[in-house]
């Protein structure tokens, strides 16, 4: 795609440069201002060929510590410094086509000279045309896009040309004159507008309707709740695109993430050549009170895990209750400031909660240094759940010892027809029983129907 592009500007500069050549010269023979002025338009396109030509090139350089958004301003700028010299030189013969349609000089040129310089032009003109067309609907490209239009207003210009020359060939001798005029009044309007278009590139101006194109395709994405500032700059093809969107306050990074691919992928779709950034914040508009509450409670310095998170709502009153785990080395007083704290920022965060009640455990944490191999039974373990009838059957019993701790993983079958309350009553009470005989332990049972 890249030599595509360079290979078409390459054929259209040496086309329009020798166009420029041979009006210039043929200009200067035959004394006319209006192929010499023609002559000054095809070297402002040359100069504007050899820019979009360095664009493309610069284009695929990648960003270095300098120039962390690329390259691409460097089309902006040569695109400034051309539009500036054409200007001026377009007002300076502006002012010799006055001049002289004022006082004509006595001598006529020869209009077969003329005549022909303009038709190699306008040949020139044409095959510019259809080289640029057919290699943007093949590639496409803003640069090649900019070249096309430049080629289509030489087409235009050289025209006038032509027709100034008609005139003068009809007994007119200021016709030449009046089409450098008409060409100086064209260059004039060409180059503003170019200085005025590089000028706001380099001040990254950016169509309001294409950041509210922008803003509606992020927020039409599946998972976006709101889309804050949207921040966008080009620099040479190359859209740069900062976004900031909501999301639920209960997502999983990993799914603020998914979302964040998606608005990418979405917008990309739609603007190709773009680089996107997304930064997202939590929304709890809508997100269930309980959600809000584990958020809380487990930012809270000192909270090890956050369980059984409860939201209760009556007609005047609101409460909320929790399961905090806390190191289990704390004494009593250390935990409770951890417990006043979450309630303090639960009260700030969800003012309508009227009473909190947090329920403290130690938190255990497994370690990894495992001292002995598992043991697949236990005679005291085996004892202890025989005391136990509604127990059916017992399966497999792993014993693992740690440092200070003992890790105790049962399996149990109890009837079927027991409600699971039931049987999570029964397996607490085990672990109960079990964990008064074998301290620092940590007990699982896994339930099986019988």
């Amino acid at each position: 795609m890249f030599l595509q592009r360079t290979k078409t500007l390459k054929l259209s500069l040496l086309a329009i440069f020798s166009a420029f050549v041979v009006e210039l010269v043929f200009g200067i023979f035959s004394n006319s201002l209006a192929l010499l002025t023609d002559s000054i338009h095809a070297l402002l396109d040359s100069i504007v060929t050899v820019v979009l030509l360095l664009a493309a090139r610069f284009a695929i350089k990648p960003p270095d510590a300098e120039h962390t958004y690329g390259h691409g301003k460097i089309e902006s700028l040569g695109g400034l410094i051309g539009g500036i010299a054409i200007f001026l030189i377009a007002c300076f013969f502006i002012v010799e086509a006055i001049i002289r349609i004022q006082s004509p000089p006595p001598s006529a040129f020869p209009t077969t000279l003329v005549l022909v310089a303009a038709l190699y032009t306008i040949c020139t003109d044409i095959f510019r045309i259809v080289l640029l067309n057919r290699s943007i609907k093949k590639v496409g490209g803003m640069t090649l896009k900019a070249d096309f239009y430049h080629a289509a207003m030489d087409l235009g210009s050289t025209l006038v040309v032509i027709a100034g020359i008609v005139l003068v060939s009809f007994g007119f001798h200021d016709g030449d004159f009046v089409a450098a005029l008409v060409l100086g009044v064209l260059l004039v309007f060409l180059s503003l507008k170019l200085i005025h278009r590089t000028a706001l590139d380099l001040t990254d101006i950016i169509s309001p309707e294409l950041v509210s194109k922008v803003r509606e395709i992020t927020l039409a994405t599946q998972g976006v709740l709101d889309v804050g500032s949207v921040l966008m700059r080009r620099s040479g093809d190359m859209f740069f695109v900062d976004i900031t969107m909501s999301l639920r306050g209960n997502v999983s990074f990993e799914r603020a993430h998914e979302i964040s691919n998606m608005v990418e992928k979405n917008i990309k779709n739609e603007i190709t050549n773009s680089e996107i950034t997304t930064h997202f914040e939590p929304s709890w508009k809508d997100v269930p009170k309980d959600s809000k509450i584990y958020e809380i409670a487990s930012d809270v310095p000192g909270v090890m895990g956050v369980h059984n998170v409860s939201y209760y709502a009556s007609d005047e009153m609101r409460y909320v209750s929790l399961h905090v785990m806390v190191n289990r080395e704390m004494n009593l007083e250390q935990a409770h400031k951890i417990s006043e704290t979450i309630e303090e920022k639960i009260f700030e965060s969800v003012p309508d909660i009227n009473h909190v009640t947090i329920h403290l455990e130690p938190h255990i944490a497994i370690p990894t240094n495992l001292k002995s191999d598992y043991k697949k039974t236990d005679q005291k373990i085996l004892e202890l759940l025989k005391e136990h009838g509604e127990i059916k059957r017992i399966g497999n019993i792993v014993t693992l010892y740690f440092d200070d701790l003992l890790k105790i993983d049962i399996d149990c079958s109890f009837d079927k027809d027991l409600s699971i309350e039931s049987v999570h009553d029964l397996t607490s009470q085990i672990e109960q029983d079990i964990r008064s005989h074998f301290k620092n332990s940590v007990i699982t049972i896994h339930p099986e129907p019988f």
